[in-house]
């Protein structure tokens, strides 16, 4: 018994010491800025084991010099809720917990499909996974970014919630949305707002437009899928409908 109990005390410790590295780490991105995140160094060490160098365009601006159709966009896209949550919007994570059920009851009802062409003899199991939704704000995806990896398991979206409210309760909304921009992923070995801007448009992202910066918001979900499909006719619909949503954006 003694043992357990011993393994366990040292459990609970190792925890708290994590939960005060945690908040260490997040007291000094007040003032400093973070020169990488998990997300960044899983990114660089998979694109250099892949092709033996590592792209990569990054460029840290201060908030001023983001234009606020950036931010705008990026809120009305990402996050409407950003400047009134909590760092938790509970009422789309229900939503989403409910559209994943439904799809994973819809999956399992779907017969199996055989691939064009193959002998029914030799035709093999298609299976057509649901296609998951997500509920996270920006300063979720932040904490995920900044210190986690990306496996999804109960322990990790624990955490994420813990980190999520130190971040709102540590840094406040105008320093997340800052930190978060300069720090998300905009194509392969592209990150922060500043390099995206000068990627696909030429230009510093303090003069990025209505739409430009709509067709950057859009393209957060799957950045390296937009990447190399930048004449996505959805790419191109739905900037079109962030772009007129700019102005019931609201600005931390």
């Amino acid at each position: 018994m003694k043992p357990l109990l011993r393994w366990l005390g040292w459990l609970a410790v190792t925890a708290v010491v994590l939960q005060l590295f945690f908040v260490l780490r997040i007291a000094a991105m007040a003032v400093l800025a973070p020169e990488s995140t998990t997300f960044e160094r899983s990114e660089a060490w998979r694109v250099f084991n892949q092709k033996g160098r590592l792209p990569w365009r990054q460029q840290w601006v201060d908030y001023p010099q983001i234009s606020d159709n950036l931010k705008r966009a990026v809120i009305a896209s990402e996050d409407d809720g950003f400047s009134n949550h909590d760092g938790v919007d509970w009422d789309a994570l229900e939503k989403a917990w409910q559209k994943n059920a439904k799809a994973e009851i819809q999956a399992a009802k779907t017969q199996i499909v055989k691939k064009p062409g193959a002998a029914a003899s030799s035709s093999k199991p298609v299976v057509r996974l649901p296609k998951v939704v997500g509920g996270s704000t920006i300063t979720q995806q932040l904490a995920k970014n900044l210190f986690l990896s990306g496996e999804r398991t109960l322990l990790r979206k624990g955490q994420e919630f813990v980190l999520t409210l130190l971040l709102e309760a540590l840094l406040g909304k105008q320093r997340i949305l800052e930190i978060y921009l300069n720090s998300v992923e905009w194509g392969e070995g592209v990150f922060g707002a500043e390099a995206a801007a000068q990627h696909y448009f030429r230009k510093p992202a303090s003069r990025l437009n209505a739409y430009e910066a709509a067709r950057l918001a859009v393209m957060l979900p799957r950045p390296k899928y937009f990447e190399r499909t930048p004449n996505s006719s959805y790419l191109a619909e739905r900037a079109s409908v962030i772009a007129n949503r700019l102005g019931g954006a609201e600005l931390p």
